[in-house]
């Protein structure tokens, strides 16, 4: 039978051996302490063992009991990581463990086995109680540089994901202005505008004006990466209007917004960029239409709906789109952007966001 050993992570062997070499450190300074007739006995005297020995159990237990208790509390609160209530609860839980356990080895060490590590002392008691309080000393002072090594780790890592999300956000919005400025849109655009002109010149009139009343919203909106919902359905209601024109008979988009629409907030081009992902992705015709419902199903969110008609030749999807979407909701919320799929349906229910939101709210995407 094959015997498999547990992967040790360099990172893992790097920290345990900065750590040795701080108990190295440590034991130096504190056999300075002990008696000088000792330390004329060179490293390996039985006392010279004992303290180094005990230094490395005590120290490296407390630094483990003190990374799991970090993981634990790190993990169990996401949003918030380490903080002053938690790391105050570390520390207790620390102390409560390792006090026990420092009085056991030095009692051990002294009174037991004080003639076999050949402890030379005039007053055990006195003795032990200079080893129990100086390791104390030393452990807390372990436990306090570790949790805030953490926390200098924890706030670079939120200070790169701030900027991460910002570089994703502002690449979100750019892709979605160009996707609605590109020339292919404006070709698509223009071509059905020509075709309107000789079949029905007041429907021409009215695309003419939806389509300036779109790229007036995006040119207006280009640098706010928030719009009011009222604003984002007005627009959408104007690419609406194209697109049923463009695809007459092929698309059904229905809107049901029975909240105030003037009182809440959205990414910018959120919708829009759910509606053409549906699109995109589904294949539709007179014969078969394609139906987008854009509802409120609460007071807090809104739903986009489509019937599900993959394309034949539909390539495999980046989802990118989604993900820019979950990403700068991130900034402004903890409610999440939920993505559910059958067979029949593909919907994408989205959180409204409070119309006075200022603060970001660093959290991990998923």
């Amino acid at each position: 039978m094959k015997l498999s050993f547990p992967k040790i992570s360099k990172r893992y062997l790097k920290v345990f051996a900065i750590r040795w070499m701080i108990v190295n450190i440590i034991f130096f300074l504190v056999k300075l302490t002990l008696d000088h007739k000792v330390k004329h006995d060179g490293a390996f005297h039985p006392q010279a063992v004992f303290y180094y020995f005990s230094a490395f159990f005590l120290l490296m237990t407390t630094w483990e009991l003190n990374d799991w208790l970090i993981r634990k509390y790190a993990k169990n609160d996401v949003s918030n990581g380490l903080n002053v209530k938690s790391g105050m609860r570390i520390l207790a839980i620390n102390t409560i463990v390792c006090i026990p356990l420092i009085a056991v080895v030095y009692y051990v060490g002294i009174f037991e086995f004080g003639d076999l590590f050949k402890i030379e002392t005039d007053n055990p008691w006195l003795r032990f109680r200079i080893d129990f309080f100086r390791a104390i000393v030393l452990g807390l002072s372990a436990i306090l540089f570790n949790m805030f090594s953490f926390a200098l780790n924890q706030k670079r890592e939120l200070e790169h994901k701030m900027n991460r999300l910002e570089k994703e956000a502002l690449t979100s919005k750019y892709k979605s202005l160009k996707s609605q400025i590109s020339p292919h849109f404006l070709f698509n655009s223009l071509n059905t505008l020509t075709s309107l002109m000789y079949e029905d010149r007041d429907l021409a009139s009215d695309f003419v004006s939806r389509l300036a009343s779109c790229y007036r919203y995006i040119l207006d909106n280009r640098e706010e990466d928030l719009v009011s919902l009222e604003k984002e359905l007005n627009f959408l209601d104007s690419f609406i209007f194209m697109m049923k024109v463009r695809h007459e008979g092929a698309l059904t988009i229905k809107s049901d917004i029975t909240i105030e629409p003037r009182n809440f907030s959205i990414p910018t081009l959120t919708l829009q960029m759910l509606v053409e992902n549906a699109l995109k992705h589904n294949y539709y015709s007179k014969e078969k239409p394609l139906l987008i419902t854009i509802s409120s199903n609460s007071e807090n969110s809104i739903q986009i709906q489509n019937n599900i008609q993959v394309r034949t030749s539909e390539e495999e999807s980046t989802k990118l789109g989604l993900k820019n979407i979950k990403n700068r909701y991130a900034f402004y919320t903890t409610d999440k952007v939920i993505v559910t799929s059958d067979e029949k349906y593909f919907t994408v229910t989205i959180p409204l966001l409070s119309k006075d939101i200022k603060e970001i709210s660093i959290i991990k995407a998923s």
